[in-house]
């Protein structure tokens, strides 16, 4: 299925309803560790004139996620008011884009990770001109998917690989180069069921 960019068709989306996620979700056998989780927010940033989705891939040499793709942001510090605020800082400091070019158009419910974070994804369309800058030993590229990729639930699929001594399932939406996986295609992937719905 192809889609043509439509920001009257991301705004639709966002009035869908749909409940949280998680990394959990194809792996029902496998329970969550108890605690309190740790609030987080990311940016799913789009083009205006293409609906270009902005991301980046993680620097090899971090702790956490090392070369992984994901949307740029992390989690809300104590100077945050919330996963949105925490979203822009971290867009800004990730790839340069300044909050004042974002028009932000809602939230998405939290995804749950196994890394013991709910990830706020904020949904943002870019206005005027803008090139990713990638921010020195975070980011090893700042780059942009197409908006027909991202869109496409038929573009996703389920993969498995060992994960703490046993199968773990997981989505994928591969591009050229980049392979979109984990909580960001999922997140992405409950986006684009959206925008079908």
């Amino acid at each position: 299925m192809i889609l043509d960019w439509s920001e009257d068709r991301l705004r639709q989306a966002l009035s869908v309803a749909a409940g949280p996620t998680s990394d959990y979700d194809l792996n029902p056998d496998v329970a969550p560790p108890g605690g309190s989780l740790r609030a987080a927010g990311v940016l799913a940033a789009f083009h205006a004139d293409d609906g270009r989705l902005v991301l980046t891939k993680r620097a090899s040499g971090l702790r956490h996620h090392p070369g992984q793709i994901a949307l740029p942001g992390g989690k809300v510090d104590a100077a945050d008011a919330d996963a949105v605020a925490a979203a822009l800082r971290e867009a800004r400091e990730e790839v340069g884009l300044d909050p004042a070019q974002v028009d932000l158009l809602g939230t998405l419910p939290p995804h749950r990770t196994v890394t013991g974070f709910a990830v706020t994804p904020v949904i943002g369309v870019i206005r005027g001109p803008f090139q990713p800058r990638a921010e020195p030993g975070e980011v090893e590229e700042a780059f942009a998917l197409p908006f027909a990729h991202v869109a496409d639930p038929s573009r996703y699929r389920v993969e498995r690989r060992r994960w703490r001594e046993g199968w773990r399932s997981y989505h994928a939406a591969p591009f050229g180069p980049y392979y979109l996986w984990g909580a960001t295609a999922r997140i992405l992937l409950g986006l684009a069921r959206r925008m079908q719905a």
